[in-house]
Parts: structure tokens; sequence; C-alpha cells
């Protein structure tokens, strides 16, 4: 494992761009221009959790469809966050279905 920008591991910091959602990742998708398993990693964060984001306050304008469907995001994203951080924890570049090619468009443009 080889050492990122702010001096740490890789696998450590590319479970730090999970940490605060797309906030972490938008941060270490700008200040880390090098290290691929890194950026792939803030990349993969800031799409996932944006979406997430976005999808609940669409959600939160549907009349109790939405609202009960809402109820479980908070579930989903606590599971996605903490097997996304296990899986960056253990050297893996774990792609999700779908969102993965959305952080490699997004990891390519920045």
């Amino acid at each position: 494992m080889s050492d990122t920008k702010i001096g740490l591991s890789e696998n450590i910091t590319g479970v730090i761009a999970y940490v605060l959602g797309f906030v972490t990742g938008i941060i270490f998708l700008l200040i880390e221009k090098e290290n691929k398993f890194v950026r792939f990693h803030a990349a993969q964060s800031t799409v996932v959790f944006g979406v997430l984001f976005i999808l609940s306050i669409i959600l939160g304008f549907i009349p109790i469809i939405g609202w009960l469907i809402a109820l479980f995001l908070p579930l989903v994203g606590f599971a996605l966050w903490l097997y996304l951080m296990f899986m960056a924890y253990k050297g893996t570049m774990y792609r999700l279905p779908i969102l993965a090619d959305y952080a490699d468009k997004l990891e390519s443009s920045l």
C-alpha cells in the first residue's frame, strides 16, 4: 500500500473518504490527484451518498408511499456506509453496480 497526499496509507484514506458521505468524497477528489484507489473511493462516496441524499428529498414530496420508502433509506445508507468503509479498509476497490460507472465518470472529469 502506498501513501497518499495527506500522508496516510491509501486504505485509511479510502475509509476516510466515506466518513462524511459525499462531503469527504468531494474533499478527497479535490485533494488526491494521483492515487487511483483513493480517487475511486472518493468518487464512489460522492455518487452513492449524493444519490441517497437526493432520493430522500424527492421521496419526501411523495405522500405516504414516498414517506414509507424514505423510512428505509437511512438503514440502507448506514449499511452501505459500513460495508464500503470495510471494503476500503481491506484494500478492495469494491464497485457498486451502476453507481460505480458514474463514479468512474466523475473521477475522470476532475
